[in-house]
């Protein structure tokens, strides 16, 4: 039998490849994890984590005026970003180091430097020249924002990784891309008082959500000041003094502080020496991985946003554990990627599981379809002017709910709670008699009984 340094090694000390890692090490496997960054990834470093602190942040210049309307009178306040800054550097240094400790203590090695795929069952780490052998070898070295190389002044923009520590707030910022990425940092940005535009190559926001979701998501953010322009991309940006002047497809030119790529991510493939390895990688570097996160190479596998399946941190976590359950404890097991809860942290935040209504109609046909738009109580004596949305689709022969989709405060918490409810098949007549919780904005989801409308044969039908 053939004698390996390591029964596993780990490219990628993220969310999932250190999950893999930590319990591979556990069941008593020698185990090496190689991060040439920080341990915690995208998520815990440049991504998630950080991200929510902005948006908590970003909420109390909303939270401070509604206190006026319950009788709080409040001096005026001052916002300072260096402080927020680097209190957020002390809370994901602090997570770094229980990342750290999960694979020390299970004993797995950490090894702080690239690794370098160089064959079949060998790794090269690139700070030593040092060439080790696995029985297996695992990718999970995450995604990169897409930089846009080809755009003419590419060099005077920032990605979402820089977002997180820029010196100063800028007092104005261009962003090109409206996904869930570029959004929440509009809100953000919008919020501690930054004058922001959004830039997007088609006709409306969040491709890929629910149609109502998408629109009223974008009413209400331009009630917060945010401004849109459609149909167009960035064509060119350069400097003018200390700002940056953007030329658009469009033939408009804005200038911003800074101005933000936020089209996308890529599997962060380059250069890991997966060709040399006989690693089939797809046009954009996705690996192509089977039903079980194994490659064409029987002894490499991938995990997480390197293979572009679904690019959330539960998710790659999900596939580790699936990973562990194959490789050691003799069960096959594949992810799941069905029904999976997502929520978007804008203001007003976006909660959604399931089907979008126009995929429901392709797939189901014939749907019910409960809309409620309303003003949540906690704004009524702020007066703030903004709207919550709850949607529930249910198929119409069945009754089962194949989608609810919600913009307003808490929407991400109450996903989590209906993506149980979803997976394990609740029907609208379950819904209906669940006893509501009152006073909640979550009690509207179990007091929609008449439908908004119907979708019968995919299409439309009022009443």
């Amino acid at each position: 039998m053939a004698q390996f340094d390591y029964d596993l090694f780990v490219i990628g000390g993220g969310s999932g490849g250190v999950r893999a890692g930590r319990v591979a090490a556990s069941l008593g496997k020698k185990v090496a994890v190689a991060e040439e960054s920080r341990f915690g990834g995208t998520c815990v470093i440049r991504g998630c984590v950080p991200k929510k602190l902005l948006v908590y942040a970003s909420h109390y210049s909303k939270l401070l005026a509604d206190g006026a309307g319950y009788g709080w009178t409040i001096p005026e306040a001052r916002f300072d970003w260096p402080t927020l800054v680097a209190n957020k550097e002390a809370e994901i240094t602090r997570l770094e180091g229980i990342y750290r400790r999960g694979l020390e203590t299970n004993g797995a090695q950490m090894i702080d430097s690239r690794a370098i795929v160089s064959g079949p069952n060998t790794v090269r780490i690139a700070a030593s020249g040092r060439e080790v052998s696995a029985e297996n070898i695992l990718i999970a070295v995450g995604g990169r924002p897409n930089a846009m190389p080809e755009l003419a002044g590419h060099e005077h923009c920032i990605v979402s990784d820089d977002v997180f520590d820029l010196a100063e707030l800028p007092k104005s910022l261009a962003i090109l891309g409206a996904g869930y990425i570029a959004l929440e940092f509009a809100c953000i940005f919008a919020q501690l008082g930054t004058e922001v535009t959004v830039v997007l190559r088609g006709d409306e926001i969040l491709r890929g959500f629910d149609d109502d979701v998408r629109r009223h998501l974008r009413t209400e953010m331009e009630k917060k000041g945010v401004r849109f322009i459609t149909g167009a991309l960035f064509k060119s940006v350069a400097l003018s003094g200390a700002q940056r002047r953007i030329e658009l497809t469009n033939g408009e030119t804005i200038t911003a502080d800074q101005a933000l790529l936020a089209t996308g991510r890529v599997p962060n493939t380059s250069a890991l020496g997966l060709e040399a390895a006989g690693v089939s990688v797809e046009w954009g570097g996705k690996i192509v991985v089977d039903e079980l996160s194994r490659s064409n190479v029987p002894s490499i596998w991938a995990i997480g946003d390197v293979t572009d399946r679904v690019q959330l941190t539960p998710v790659a976590i999900h596939e580790a554990m699936c990973l562990i359950e194959t490789l050691y404890r003799d069960n096959p097991a594949g992810p799941d990627h069905e029904l999976i809860a997502t929520a978007v942290f804008t203001q007003p935040e976006v909660g959604t599981v399931g089907m979008t209504e126009a995929h429901a109609a392709e797939m189901c046909r014939d749907l019910d379809i409960f809309v409620s738009r309303f003003r949540p109580m906690k704004y009524i004596l702020p007066g703030r002017d903004e709207k919550m949305l709850m949607k529930v689709i249910a198929e119409a022969s069945s009754g089962r709910v194949v989608g609810v989709h919600i913009v307003g405060p808490d929407a991400g918490e109450m996903a989590q709670l209906l993506g149980i409810s979803l997976k394990m098949g609740a029907t609208k007549e379950d819904f209906d008699r669940t006893m509501a919780v009152h006073p909640t904005a979550a009690e509207e989801l179990v007091t929609m009984y008449q439908p908004s409308y119907r979708i019968r044969d995919g299409r439309r039908v009022d009443g």
